[in-house]
């Protein structure tokens, strides 16, 4: 009689698990894209770099954040919390700068992009504020089409629009709205 019990236990057993197991039916299972090839191939942070020739620092980059991104089709490089760049000619102190708050740089066409409170200051000092400009390293060529103010030697010249030479020595302002020129207006006494 135990031997009925057991056996009729195990008929029951099979036959719920052959029920249970025919009533699955087979699912793909898709695993989502979890963007791993969005995400950076190389990040740093509080980044100095050098740059020299024959042994003399040419150029000084400084970032709080770098982001390398490789895609094959379009690698490009990130700079989300700004960057600093210092340019030296043969001395020890920079001849020129270039700040802003935001920058991204694009290995296929070599070209710069900054954003957000762009300053740059050339060697004679003549500063460019702007909230875009371009640069060009194999065109040498700097470039925005949106509102520039740029002092150079005794006045300040607004407009929207800008090109010139890496070095600010050739250069238009397209879309002049004002010019202000800053001896005149130093030499004027202040009203009553």
């Amino acid at each position: 009689m135990k031997y009925r019990k057991t056996y009729g236990f195990l008929i029951a057993v099979l036959f719920t698990g052959t029920a249970l197991l025919s009533s699955c039916e087979k699912r793909d299972i898709v695993v989502r894209d979890l963007q791993i090839k969005d995400l950076p191939s190389l990040s740093a942070r509080d980044v100095e770099t050098m740059y020299s020739d024959s042994g003399r620092v040419t150029l000084l980059v400084r970032t709080p954040l770098i982001q390398q991104f490789k895609s094959e089709e379009n690698p490009y490089t990130l700079f989300p919390e700004g960057i600093t760049v210092l340019f030296f000619e043969k001395q020890s102190e920079p001849q020129g700068s270039i700040n802003s708050k935001y920058a991204r740089y694009t290995e296929k066409d070599e070209v710069w992009e900054l954003r957000d409170s762009v300053v740059a200051i050339n060697t004679e000092g003549d500063i460019l504020e702007t909230e875009l400009l371009f640069w060009s390293e194999p065109r040498e060529r700097i470039w925005s089409d949106r509102f520039v103010r740029f002092t150079h030697n005794d006045q300040i010249i607004m407009g929207t629009g800008f090109e010139s030479d890496t070095r600010f020595t050739k250069w238009s302002i397209r879309n002049v709205t004002g010019t202000i020129y800053i001896k005149d207006e130093q030499e004027v006494p202040p009203a009553d």
